[in-house]
């Protein structure tokens, strides 16, 4: 499995890079831009993610516009809505408005920080990820 960790605080990133490398090949991103290049470059490549995990408060670029971007790419390159990548946002936000425009922008999941390593387990197999 390819993942894609896009989180600007550093000890975050650490975190999730070494639970989720368990799991696959991890590349990290420290904004939304770098996230859909890094998107766009696996297509580009053939070698597309299978999971993003992506925080919502980045600079430059927020995780919930790098969200819509990417959903945007996909319906542009014909990408079947169940063949998109999967994406799990992560933040600190828990307001009501971030996680409804989260899960409208096509996030299929949203975990709280700090992560709850068994939760976020159980959300991968629910998503078909793992086993």
């Amino acid at each position: 499995m390819r993942i894609l960790i896009a989180e600007d605080d550093l000890v975050s990133r650490i975190f999730m890079r070494k639970f989720l490398s368990r799991y696959g090949e991890c590349d990290v991103a420290v904004n939304g831009l770098e996230a859909i290049d890094a998107f766009l470059g696996a297509l580009k490549e053939e070698r597309p993610y299978h999971l993003i995990c992506m925080d919502v408060m980045m600079p430059k670029f927020d995780g919930l516009k790098a969200l819509k971007t990417i959903r945007d790419i996909e319906k542009q390159k014909g990408i079947e809505e169940s063949k998109g990548v999967k994406i799990i946002m992560t933040t600190a936000l828990n307001d009501k408005d971030t996680i409804t425009n989260a899960y409208d922008s096509g996030c299929e999941a949203y975990a709280w920080k700090p992560i709850e390593i068994d939760k976020f387990v159980i959300v991968m197999r629910k998503l078909g990820l793992i086993e």
